[in-house]
């Protein structure tokens, strides 16, 4: 096992150092700190606070709280301003290693309240989450890892696809599958987008629109405690938050249009049903047009999604959503390469950057339905009753997938398949109890939760023989649907049904109000039905999760460290000989310590952790052909986050982190100690951007960057997908009721590839234009 160098443990210590330095400056002098509410008494988010005459300011969070630290004692006039509110101004008097209190409530001005809605940005910065603990924790009480990408970041980078906006969180590298679906790469091990609103979801073969995302929380390391295998890999989770009704009424319709002939329109209507404002809807719809940069290929989408809040009474709250996608495109080719091909990476290939060996003709459609319900009732002051309804169905009704097997640089075989007709059912039934207690002068924050899963499937689809082998160098016509037709073999294969029973706890243990422990557990019993010739089986697994964490500068600076632990169902196999083998289910644990901070009014967020992942009963295939259950494999690293705004009108955002995931034991010898697939040892990201406070109001620049490393392809380490950088920059001027952007992706016209070895796309320019009524 190898261990991180030791300016890896400097700069660990730097970190660490630099944080705790900050933040403990920070309480010098007097303090001021405040709550601000609209006139209707809801907690007010986005509020400029500015001291008049001094350098302060500040932006209210999700709660309406504000704060200024290292004040110097004086009497200051302290001025709020919310557009589509009065702007107002209060003395406060600040004294010396004192904190001045004050509470302020905003009055509606004679412009549209709608105007509110629509302008009243959450910070970038913002964590506040329910999902990644089950409950409300903040992110400094939280021992756990996670990343949030809101809304309002993606409005700024013009980001048209999920790919392009989980590439903001540090370590996370998209990929896209052959099947059309997309994936996530961190922390040395691949996942799905698996989770929507907190409960299971699917993105195999139909992908995701960013149509109605409110946020992305990516959560580092193995979940299996509180999401299950079904949601968590041993990377981490990856949850989408939908958008919620609220209520005034507010529309914005968006256009995008730009190079391959994009052309994306989305539309975001929110209106109360009622007077009482107890009955409110929502609607978002997009409509995605866009060719390949290849001379073939293309992307056609559309989204519909509905959403309705129900308050029943003011302690009952019903919320049903939907979603209706429908992808009509065509897949990504899977690259494979002989091993005497003399192809070490797919810069070795003699084919044009540009160039498709399949004509358009070899399409799919897929449809993805979701619908969501969910009954929030408040048991009493400090008890609350979530019964969440789940139901994710993907349909493909034809999927044709390209193959290139590369015999050499210049000669490549090629196939097809045809997958389809093929759906995935998933039902999930979800109770929790959220409730806080205390044990004398110790304070819990306690959840307890059952899931009832049930997978239904079915699968059919087949492969041609080798169609053709081509030389690259040379004129060769794009393989058409006819010739694939006719050498097709399609057969359909029984899929068996699922069923998992899950229940949880968690328990946040406050000993002392900086001093906290997180206590989790979650037993699963997974069951598969027989289906033709293959037995059923059961399998029950155990999955415990402990955090601890210290709050060094209260409210400020956090250490923590974690054990955290997913796992993967197995099914039993035959041997051989033909005797039974019953597996194990596949365990990942993770320890994890580091830093938080959230410092400076929540002006800077950062957190930086080392972890170690460790999988100690991976299957092998030993020298007689015999499957034994003591694989291992260790990925271990840094990540370091780091997140500020400065000034007003400036915020930055950047990622770095380290990953060494190496397979330490395995059937073939010859690859122990290798790296293991998909698994880039560096990665870093970072993107700026400046709004225009006074002199050209409204006008903004951005820029960013994001560094992969080579990753491995083959476990033996013999081929690999090259390291890239892709520059990207921004314009735009909005004004409360309009906004227009251009965006400029890969600017330096950076040749890369994905991890199945498919070509990205150069330079390409984005126009973007959003009214809101």
């Amino acid at each position: 096992m190898k261990y991180l160098k030791p300016k890896t443990s400097r700069f660990l210590l730097t970190i660490s150092f630099v944080f705790s330095f900050l933040a403990l400056s920070a309480q010098q002098n007097g303090k001021i700190k405040g709550t601000i509410t609209t006139s209707d008494g809801e907690q007010a988010a986005g509020v400029n606070v500015i001291l008049k005459d001094s350098k302060y300011w500040a932006v209210s969070d999700e709660n309406g709280n504000f704060e200024f630290n290292r004040v110097k004692p004086n009497t200051y006039t302290l001025q709020v301003s919310l557009t589509g509110y009065e702007t107002s101004e209060s003395e406060v008097i600040v004294t010396e290693n004192e904190t001045a209190a004050i509470n302020l409530q905003l009055k509606v001005s004679n412009k549209e309240l709608k105007e509110v809605v629509v302008n009243s940005k959450k910070s970038i910065l913002s964590k506040k989450t329910d999902y990644v603990a089950r409950m409300p924790l903040t992110n400094l009480e939280n021992p756990q890892v996670y990343s949030v990408i809101q809304k309002e970041l993606l409005v700024e980078q013009v980001a048209v696809d999920i790919r392009s906006a989980v590439q903001n969180s540090p370590g996370v590298v998209s990929i896209s599958f052959p099947s059309g679906g997309i994936g996530l790469i961190f922390r040395g091990f691949s996942t799905g987008v698996n989770a929507r609103n907190g409960m299971e979801t699917v993105s195999g073969r139909s992908s995701v629109d960013l149509g109605n995302v409110e946020r992305i929380e990516i959560m580092k390391g193995p979940s299996g405690t509180l999401f299950g295998s079904s949601i968590s890999s041993f990377g981490g989770v990856v949850n989408l938050v939908t958008k919620k009704p609220f209520e005034t009424t507010a529309a914005e319709i968006s256009y995008t249009t730009g190079s391959f002939n994009l052309n994306r329109l989305t539309a975001d209507v929110n209106t109360p049903l009622n007077k009482e404002k107890t009955v409110l809807f929502r609607v978002n719809l997009a409509v995605n047009r866009e060719k390949s940069f290849l001379d073939y290929g293309f992307n056609n989408t559309l989204l519909l999604a509905p959403s309705l809040t129900y308050k029943a009474s003011e302690k009952l709250t019903f919320n049903f959503d939907a979603e209706l996608y429908n992808v009509n495109n065509t897949r990504r080719t899977y690259n494979t390469y002989a091993v005497n091909s003399g192809i070490t990476n797919p810069n070795d290939l003699k084919i044009d950057y540009k160039k498709s060996m399949f004509h358009d003709d070899n399409d799919a459609k897929s449809t993805a339905t979701k619908v969501f319900a969910q009954a929030e009732y408040e048991i009493s002051e400090n008890w609350r009753s979530t019964t969440v309804f789940s139901f994710v169905g993907e349909d493909v009704e034809r999927s044709y997938q390209s193959y290139a097997i590369w015999s050499s640089p210049t000669q490549t075989a090629r196939r097809v398949g045809l997958w389809g007709p093929i759906y995935n059912n998933y039902t999930n039934i979800q109770e929790n109890i959220n409730g806080k207690f205390s044990t004398g002068s110790i304070k819990h924050k306690f959840l307890t939760g059952v899931n009832y899963r049930l997978y239904s499937s079915n699968f059919s689809g087949g492969t041609t023989f080798t169609l053709d082998n081509i030389d690259v160098t040379t004129p060769f016509a794009p393989i058409r649907r006819k010739a694939v037709d006719a050498g097709l073999a399609l057969t359909t294969s029984a899929v068996a049904d699922q069923k998992t029973l899950s229940v949880y706890a968690s328990d946040v243990v406050n000993f002392t109000d900086r001093f906290s422990a997180m206590l989790s557990l979650r037993l699963d019993n997974f069951e598969r039905a027989k289906v033709g010739i293959t037995e059923g089986y059961s399998q029950t697994a155990l999955s415990p999760k402990l955090g601890l964490v210290y709050e060094v500068v209260k409210d400020q600076v956090s250490v923590f460290g974690n054990y955290m632990n997913g796992f993967q169902n197995m099914q039993p196999i035959t041997q051989p000989n033909g005797t039974p083998l019953v597996l194990d289910p596949i365990y990942a644990v993770q320890y994890e310590g580091g830093i938080k901070a959230e410092a400076f009014n929540k002006k800077l967020s950062g957190s930086v952790s080392y972890y170690n992942i460790t999988i100690d009963n991976a299957t092998r295939l030993d020298s007689n052909g015999f499957t034994v259950q003591d694989g291992k494999q260790v990925s271990k690293g840094v990540d370091f986050e780091l997140m500020a705004t400065p000034f007003n009108g400036l915020s930055i955002i950047s990622g770095y982190a380290y990953n060494d995931n190496r397979i330490v034991k395995a059937s073939v010898p010859a690859i122990e100690g290798n790296k293991a697939t998909s698994s880039p040892e560096n990665v870093v990201n970072f993107w700026a951007t400046y709004t225009f406070q006074n002199t050209l109001k409204g006008l903004g620049i951005g820029a960013g960057a994001n560094y992969v490393d080579k990753n491995y392809f083959t476990a033996d380490n013999t081929f690999y997908i090259p390291s890239y950088t892709v520059y990207n920059a921004t314009v735009y001027y909005e004004k409360p009721t309009w906004r227009v952007g251009l965006k400029f992706n890969n600017l330096t016209n950076q040749k890369y590839w994905d991890f199945w070895g498919s070509s990205q796309a150069p330079t390409s320019i984005l126009a973007n234009l959003t009214i809101k009524f």
